[in-house]
C-alpha cells in the first residue's frame, strides 16, 4: 500500500496525537496498565484495538513519514511519557520498514534502547528481522555488536530477530547467539532463547533437540524449547 507524506512537522503530528490519545484514553484503564507495567511507564488509557483504530484514522488524514522526518517523528514519540504514542511510532515504522536504507537499522537499535521493556522490545525485533531481510549483511555484524555489549534488550534482539524467518533462519547464528548467554540470570534472556529454539522447533526439531541435549541451558530456556519439540517428534 503506499502512504502519502504529511505536510505538517514531525512536531505538530505529535502533538495532534498525544492530543487525540489523552482525549480519548480512560484514567481508570491507563491506572491498570501502568501498574501491570510495573509503574514504569504512563499510558492514556486505550486498548491495542482502540488505539490502532486511532491511528489508523491519523495516518489516512494525515498521512506516514519516511526518512529523516520519521526519524525525527519516532525520537518525539519515544521522548514522551504515554506508552501508547511510542506504539504508534513503530507501527508508522513498521508501514514504512520497505523504504528505508540500511542505516535505519540505527533508528531500531536507539528505539530498543529507549524506554525498553518486553512490550516494545518484541515488536522492534520484528521490525530489525525485517530489515536484516532486506540488508542481510548486516545481520551478523549487528547481531554480535548487541551480544557484545551486555545490553540484555540488545541480547534479546539479537536471539528472537529471526522468529519468523521459519526455513530460511541462520541456525548457525541462532544456537551461536543462545550459547553465548546460556548461563545468564536474566529472565527475558532465558525466555527469549526458549522462545527461539521452540519457533525453529517448527522447522528443524531433531536440531533442536540434539542442541539441548548438549548444551547446558536454564530450566526456562528448555521448558519452552521442548514444548514445541515434544509436539514434532
Amino acid at each position: 500500500m503506499k502512504y502519502f507524506l504529511p505536510d505538517i512537522s514531525p512536531e505538530q503530528y505529535r502533538q495532534i496525537l498525544v492530543e487525540t490519545f489523552v482525549n480519548a484514553g480512560d484514567p481508570f484503564r491507563a491506572e491498570q496498565q501502568r501498574a501491570y507495567m510495573k509503574d514504569q511507564f504512563e499510558y492514556c488509557g486505550l486498548g491495542a484495538p482502540q488505539w490502532m483504530a486511532l491511528a489508523r484514522e491519523l495516518f489516512a488524514s494525515y498521512g506516514l513519514f519516511t526518512g529523516k522526518p520519521l526519524e525525527r517523528f519516532v525520537m518525539l514519540c519515544f521522548d514522551q511519557e504515554y506508552r501508547e504514542v511510542q506504539y504508534v511510532a513503530i507501527e508508522m515504522m513498521q508501514r514504512r520498514i520497505g523504504e528505508q536504507n540500511k542505516t535505519w537499522i540505527r533508528v531500531l537499535e536507539k528505539c530498543i534502547t529507549t524506554n525498553s521493556w518486553w512490550d516494545t522490545v518484541d515488536w522492534l525485533a520484528k521490525l530489525v528481522g525485517m530489515h536484516f531481510k532486506r540488508f542481510p549483511e548486516l545481520q551478523h555484524t549487528y547481531a554480535h555488536k548487541w551480544m557484545d555489549s551486555g545490553h540484555m534488550w540488545l541480547q534479546r534482539v539479537a536471539i528472537i530477530h529471526q522468529l519468523f524467518y521459519r526455513e530460511t533462519t541462520d541456525e548457525k547464528l541462532l544456537f551461536e547467539m543462545i550459547t553465548r548467554v546460556a548461563d545468564s540470570k536474566e529472565f527475558f534472556l532465558r525466555k527469549a532463547c526458549g522462545w527461539a529454539l521452540r519457533q525453529h522447533a517448527k522447522v528443524n526439531p531433531q536440531k533442536v533437540l540434539a542442541f539441548v541435549q548438549k548444551h547446558q541451558l536454564s530450566g526456562l530456556t528448555v521448558r519452552e524449547a521442548m514444548k514445541q519439540v515434544n509436539k514434532m517428534i
